[in-house]
């Protein structure tokens, strides 16, 4: 019984950390960055201290948790930067950052905030934010994205996306999608000749009340 019992801590260590690793991204990504650790814990169905033995402070819990998103967003800037048309990249860039963000509120949070903890993290955005550099520069020598744009411009329209973060999760993405369709209109240098481009669907959204307000 003794030599199979490290064997059996193991796996129990390794199902720990992806059911808080599940649960990270499902509170996080409905709730954002600023749920607390314990709400996590309770989801994954461990207690605090097992969350923190595998995950020390939130920015380590952040990084592992959205490791696939950030590989996702990876895929899409490399992807941009291969189309031969810079333009078209641009665009197909704007649609699928907001889309990545709209499926999760915890990523557009770690994405958009500075932890000096987790460098790998900050590292990463850098590297990614010098891509898109790149691809700024080859859609503005194709003459159709305006010569006045600079990348903190999609960090503007990224802080301005993060305000569907309280739209109903029926009505995000196709919020998102509408969103993405304005702004890449606003960035254009020259609209494209005929009839202009149809937006996506319309959400429907309500406007949240006031206490006391009928």
């Amino acid at each position: 019984m003794t030599g199979h019992l490290p064997r059996t801590v193991r796996s129990d260590a390794r199902d720990n950390r992806a059911r808080i690793l599940d649960a990270a991204r499902a509170v996080f990504g409905e709730k954002g960055l600023g749920a607390p650790l314990r709400e996590v814990a309770r989801h994954a169905g461990v207690g605090p201290a097992t969350l923190y033995r595998h995950f020390p402070t939130k920015q380590a819990l952040t990084a592992a948790a959205f490791a696939e998103q950030r590989r996702a967003c990876h895929a899409a800037v490399r992807d941009a930067l291969a189309d031969a048309d810079p333009w078209h990249g641009f665009r197909s860039l704007v649609e699928r950052i907001c889309e990545l963000h709209a499926h999760s509120r915890g990523f557009a949070d770690a994405f958009m905030t500075a932890f000096p903890e987790a460098m790998d993290f900050a590292a990463d955005r850098e590297r990614t934010l010098r891509a898109v550099a790149e691809l700024v520069r080859r859609a503005q020598g194709s003459g159709r994205l305006r010569p006045g744009f600079v990348v903190d411009d999609l960090i503007l329209m990224l802080m301005a996306h993060r305000g569907l973060k309280d739209t109903p999760r029926a009505a995000r993405l196709t919020a998102s999608r509408r969103f993405a369709a304005y702004v890449i209109e606003a960035f254009q240098a020259v609209p494209e000749a005929g009839a202009p481009t149809p937006l996506p669907p319309a959400p429907h959204l309500r406007l949240a009340h006031s206490p006391g307000t009928p």
